[in-house]
């Protein structure tokens, strides 16, 4: 695996499990990653975000006293989110479709099931830095669009006629 494509990268890491963090942070080094943050809870990282400006956060479902999908959700809609259009990717054990609606509905880039592996890493990083889906910023939802392919005979009345990218 090249390290061209993450060389100037910058990621924030929230696991409250140590040893986890330690096994990301020496894979995203061994992709060419120089700058990472790490935090143990999903509340001292908001708090980050203010003074440290990611390109990406890898972030574990389960947590306390927030958890992964609050975190997500604080991120994209509160009004003192320092970067609502963090790309997110959810990393967890928790793989049961419910959890990964749950993550994509509150604004997820991208889902990782622990164990995990170097490879499925990457593809996942990649995705979420470089082939990012556009925005939606609407009523109920605010987030990467959750489809992932284009419905052209799609005629319903939520039809979104033009959304934000970054």
């Amino acid at each position: 695996m090249a390290d061209d494509p993450f060389r100037n990268l910058s990621v924030l890491i929230i696991d409250p499990n140590r040893h986890i963090r330690g096994l990301v942070r020496g894979v995203l080094h061994a992709f060419g990653v120089r700058t990472i943050h790490e935090v143990g809870d999903a509340a001292e990282a908001f708090r980050d975000l203010r003074t440290f400006a990611p390109h990406v956060a890898i972030v574990e479902l389960s947590m306390e006293p927030l958890d992964g999908l609050e975190f997500t959700q604080m991120v994209r809609t509160a009004e003192d989110s320092a970067n609502r259009y963090l790309p997110i990717v959810m990393l967890t054990g928790h793989t049961e479709r419910r959890w990964v609606e749950a993550a994509r509905d509150a604004g997820v880039n991208e889902f990782l099931a622990k164990p995990l592996s170097a490879e499925t890493l990457y593809a996942r990083l990649y995705a979420a830095v470089f082939r990012q889906r556009p925005f939606i910023d609407g009523k109920s939802y605010a987030g990467p669009d959750r489809r992932r392919r284009k419905d052209v005979n799609y005629k319903g009345v939520e039809r979104r006629s033009a959304t934000k990218s970054w």
